[in-house]
């Protein structure tokens, strides 16, 4: 369980700091974010 939380971080992470340049692009990393959260905690 812990696991998948320290995932679901580290990829958030990841996409908030690699492409937040405006605050367009940081709402895109942010629907990214959650999509991929949902995809782990339903695994």
């Amino acid at each position: 369980m812990v696991r998948k939380y320290l995932a679901v971080a580290l990829v958030a992470g990841t996409l908030l700091i690699s492409a937040c340049n405006t605050v367009a692009g940081a709402g895109d990393d942010l629907k990214s974010a959650s999509k991929e959260t949902k995809e782990v905690i339903n695994k």
